[in-house]
């Protein structure tokens, strides 16, 4: 099956990973996990527990592996621009403490 699913962490095509993802299945190239709340379709940081899906139990780590029976793997999970501000963030505490 093809999908463009990538990953919510560094946007590698997950494509080569057959759905849906199992709780231990990671990215081939930040190897995050992927069965995580911030790769699901119900994440939104904008509602109570940063899920639209009301019968999900509460997850309280959003970047941990969970057992959620909601989870479905968005295509929109990856956020280039937050990404960059990580990607930024990592390279000024790099020239911070470079030797």
């Amino acid at each position: 099956m093809v999908h463009n699913i990538r990953c919510y962490r560094c946007g590698a095509s997950l494509e080569a990973l057959s759905l849906p993802f199992s709780r231990q299945d990671e990215c081939p190239e930040c190897h995050n996990y992927l069965h995580v709340c911030l790769m699901c379709m119900h994440f939104d940081r904008n509602v109570p527990r940063q899920c639209r899906e009301d019968g999900a139990e509460d997850v309280k780590e959003k970047e941990r592996p969970n057992f959620c029976d909601w989870y479905k793997p968005s295509d929109q999970a990856f956020d280039a621009d937050r990404k960059d501000e990580a990607d930024q963030a990592r390279a000024a505490l790099d020239a911070l403490f470079d030797d």
